[in-house]
């Protein structure tokens, strides 16, 4: 973990915040010196224990229960966000789900429900979180490497969710570059986390596709947003930044 301070003074805040990459993000952005504000949904354990951990290491980070499928639960975090720090500077959008299954039999249902959790929730906190921040900031959004090249079946409307994230960050690039803020994508191949362990059953199988011959590591995914929340990154803006040890390359 770094000790290098450099968004201190900056407010973050994450959606989806209390478990996986999106914890591990919440933890180096602190630990570089961010305030953050993080959502989550059911994991209230998970996340009153970072807070908590965080909190006993000096640093800042401000749980709230939000549902990200409800546009208005999402603008509300946001407002908490800017309430209690008085400004925002960083959003990183982590909430996400993954309903798979076959094309031919995939529930209009869930098509719905996924679009409804991975695109207009992001929408919603980027055009919210835009409106209040000033010149440096950034917007993140945590996508997928399936949004170029869909490795396994199953995945085909996750992957269009990731795809259309990619798409919106791409333009909304272009209207912010004016007013100074920057967004872009970060896109992880298959990543070690509690709900895909590296010894779980899968593991195998998707160490089998990447050429480095393991999967990531959360605080790996977590360095590549914190580079690019970082003043270093001030020219990087619209892009699409892969991190799957060559996957598909």
């Amino acid at each position: 973990m770094t000790g290098d301070l450099r968004l201190a003074g900056k407010v973050a805040f994450v959606t989806g915040g209390s478990r996986g990459i999106g914890a591990a993000i919440v933890r180096r952005l602190a630990h570089e010196g961010a305030e953050v504000a993080f959502t989550y949904t059911r994991s209230a354990d998970s996340a009153e224990a970072l807070s908590t951990a965080l909190a006993t290491e000096q640093r800042t980070a401000f749980a709230i229960r939000a549902d990200s499928a409800d546009p208005d639960a999402v603008r509300n975090a946001i407002a908490a966000t800017i309430a209690k720090f008085g400004r925002l500077d960083v959003l990183v959008n982590s909430a996400a789900i993954s309903v798979t299954g076959p094309f031919p039999e995939y529930a209009l249902e869930d098509f719905d429900r996924m679009v409804a959790t991975n695109i207009r929730p992001f929408f919603v906190a980027a055009q919210a979180a835009a409106r209040h921040m000033q010149a440096g900031g950034r917007i993140i959004a945590i996508g997928s490497t399936v949004a170029d090249r869909t490795t396994f079946p199953g995945a085909s409307v996750y992957a269009m969710t990731k795809a259309a994230v990619a798409s919106l960050i791409r333009g909304m690039a272009i209207d912010l570059a004016t007013r100074g803020i920057t967004a872009n994508t970060v896109q992880p191949g298959p990543t070690a986390t509690d709900m895909s362990p590296d010894a779980g059953p899968h593991a195998a199988y998707l160490k089998g596709l990447v050429p480095l011959g393991r999967l990531a590591k959360a605080d790996e995914i977590a360095g590549l947003v914190a580079y690019l929340a970082s003043p270093e990154a001030g020219f990087v803006t619209g892009a699409t930044l892969t991190i799957n040890g060559g996957l598909g390359a």
